[in-house]
């Protein structure tokens, strides 16, 4: 059914490969963006729900990154 539409569309053939090219720029700029990130915070955010107990001590279970920032 679209077919017959997309047929009567001038230059309608570069919108695949403006896609795709959005497309492996999106995971590629993702892959760059996610080897660049600090390893430090990956860690805490990473062991965050295994360490907070929010019933108990709630201040001690905080992460380096949640004390710096509760405090600015």
């Amino acid at each position: 059914m679209f077919k017959h539409y997309f047929e009567q569309v001038q230059n309608i053939g570069i919108f695949p490969v403006i896609s795709l090219i959005i497309f492996f720029s999106f995971f590629v700029i993702l892959i760059i963006w996610l080897t660049r990130l600090d390893k430090k915070h990956v860690s805490d955010m990473r062991h965050l729900p295994l360490d907070l107990d929010t019933q108990s001590q709630p201040e001690q279970n905080l992460s380096a990154h949640q004390k710096k920032t509760s405090t600015l």
